[in-house]
């Protein structure tokens, strides 16, 4: 009986050093909304942090304008996107970031998908059957991430509101999400 409690204890702990490896990096998560809370400036800009936390933590989550974004600080530049995966709505927050084809992008935990940090492209590695010698190479599926302006100004660190004129495939996510948790708020 002794042997068999043990041996419970040892899977429980086993499955929670599994879960603390699988969550990965610990990131800040700001609950910040250019509804109230937070600071907005004249020009529409919302504050996300202190650059200096956003630099030692490398990534960071926040409200704006109701919806998740994360901000990664990766070598040496800022880059804001909506937080979940235009693909499946996979937590980007949790994701490595690779250098692909001379772009810095996050893989998506779920599923693997790339998208550059820089313009939110999907990018996927694909040949072209009527060449000799198929290759694979990097190629462009379009924007598919929505993507956030960041501006630094006097150590702070600030997104610019969506425009919401042009639509991305990210944006069905990030409103399913959002009404999730407002879902769940009531």
């Amino acid at each position: 009986m002794l042997d068999l409690m043990i041996l419970s204890l040892h899977f429980f702990i086993c499955f929670l050093i599994s879960l603390a490896i699988w969550r990965g990096r610990e990131d800040v998560d700001l609950h910040s909304s250019s509804t109230g809370t937070v600071e907005t400036r004249p020009d529409g800009l919302i504050l996300i942090g202190k650059e200096d936390d956003i630099k030692k933590s490398q990534r960071v989550t926040a409200k704006v304008d109701g919806r998740e974004v994360v901000v990664f600080y990766h070598e040496g530049k800022f880059h804001a996107m909506d937080s979940r995966c235009y693909h499946e709505g996979g937590a980007l927050r949790l994701g490595d970031i690779e250098d692909i084809d001379g772009q810095a992008c996050i893989v998506c935990p779920w599923h693997k998908y790339i998208i550059t940090l820089e313009t939110g492209e999907g990018l996927y590695e694909g040949t072209d059957p009527s060449e000799p010698s198929p290759t694979p190479q990097w190629r462009s599926k379009g924007v598919k991430q929505r993507i956030h302006k960041v501006t630094i100004d006097s150590g702070n660190v600030y997104v610019s509101p969506p425009d919401f004129s042009v639509k991305f495939d990210s944006d069905y996510f990030a409103e399913k999400y959002r009404k999730n948790e407002l879902d769940l708020e009531k």
